[in-house]
């Protein structure tokens, strides 16, 4: 594979290829006082000279003191909605007089160009192709949305404070998953994008690119960046023998104590991008004529989630959390031979009272003598 050095004034060369070739593109955009991923026409529609500032409960944007296109870190959306969306008609049954006709709902079959991926979300994408695709039942929405995604990637030039890839293995450098990746680099009155091949389809576009072959020098450059964006870590999380550190816990007294903080809102579950838990609602027309099954995210924090004949199975939030936590870290091993977390640090970020995924697995991590 090969790589190229662009200049800031040629990366509007890389949406108009992506266009021409017919792909909806989708990235960052300033929206709401965030930074949030939607469709977007050009390198203007990016969050150009943005930074969030990031920490418990806490998230702003702030400006930069330069014109960085990617000079952030992730904000509360994730890919998981373009691929695995909030809510999906799965079909319809259609009365006629005494007959009823089940119509499966058409997916849509788009393009999709993904501009801006990070190391972590391309974790995490790999670890919902495990699920939707590689765990023994093919979901077809995600199948289609996910057929022709051309990845964007890009090596993190700035580490949230909530950010904890390094000690999940996941970042901040993209290292498979992408068809190009883009490493930032401003520098001694320079603006460029270190542009590098990560697949045929990524190779057969970067030769249509203009600039100049990449050389030792930014190849350095790039390792550089990474490594300065890793010592910035946020967060970090002893990883070593979780699984087995929260199987020998289920009744540890720290459940009980994150339980008095835990409102049960659900927002760590919707913003990370690999939680997948989902329930159905069908609906009917007033006239009787026409249902409709429906698909949309659930969370396991909701107290009917685990209701078997309207009675739940985790009836206290003490319950719900340890769950959450226990699959994410550590039966998720069981089922899908990886944890379910990127460290991507989100659901740190959006917790409205703070609660740390970080935090709690250290404090019980504390209590049998082994050093965090």
């Amino acid at each position: 594979m090969s790589s190229k050095v662009l200049d800031r004034s040629d990366i509007g060369a890389l949406f108009d290829a992506l266009a021409g070739e017919g792909y909806r593109i989708l990235g960052p955009t300033v929206r709401d006082n965030a930074i949030v991923y939607d469709r977007i026409d050009g390198e203007e529609d990016l969050p150009v000279g943005w930074t969030d500032i990031q920490d418990g409960g806490s998230y702003r944007l702030q400006r930069r003191d330069d014109n960085a296109l990617f000079g952030y870190a992730v904000g509360q959306h994730s890919w998981k909605e373009m691929l695995f969306p909030p809510r999906t008609e799965l079909f319809r049954v259609e009365r006629s007089n005494a007959t009823l006709r089940f119509v499966p709902t058409a997916v849509p079959e788009v393009r999709y160009a993904f501009i801006g991926v990070r190391a972590c979300e391309l974790a995490a994408i790999a670890i919902q192709d495990r699920v939707f695709l590689g765990s023994g039942a093919v979901d077809r929405t995600y199948q289609t949305a996910r057929h022709e995604v051309f990845m964007v990637g890009v090596n993190c030039m700035v580490a949230g404070g909530t950010c904890f890839c390094v000690s999940m293995g996941t970042g901040p450098r993209c290292s498979d998953g992408y068809d190009l990746v883009l490493t930032e680099v401003i520098a001694d009155h320079r603006h460029e994008f270190v542009l590098e091949s990560g697949s045929d389809k990524g190779e057969d576009l970067l030769a249509r690119m203009p600039g100049r072959p990449a050389g030792p020098d930014d190849h350095d450059q790039v390792d550089r960046t990474v490594a300065r964006t890793a010592s910035q870590m946020g967060r970090w999380m002893g990883n070593e023998g979780i699984k087995e550190l929260l199987y020998d816990n289920l009744q540890h007294p720290r459940w009980e104590e994150v339980a008095k903080r835990c409102l049960a809102c659900t927002n760590c579950t919707l913003v990370c991008p690999t939680c997948f838990c989902s329930t159905t609602e069908d609906s009917v027309s007033l006239d009787s004529a026409v249902a409709t099954r429906s698909r949309r995210w659930d969370s396991c924090f909701t107290l009917d989630f685990s209701a078997v004949h309207g009675v739940p199975v985790r009836s206290t939030t003490k319950d719900r959390y340890r769950q959450w936590m226990t699959h994410k870290l550590a039966s998720w091993y069981d089922q899908f031979g990886s944890s379910g977390c990127v460290g991507c640090g989100r659901c740190i970020t959006w917790c409205p009272v703070g609660i740390d995924i970080t935090e709690e697995v250290a404090a019980i991590r504390a209590t049998q003598g082994v050093m965090a």
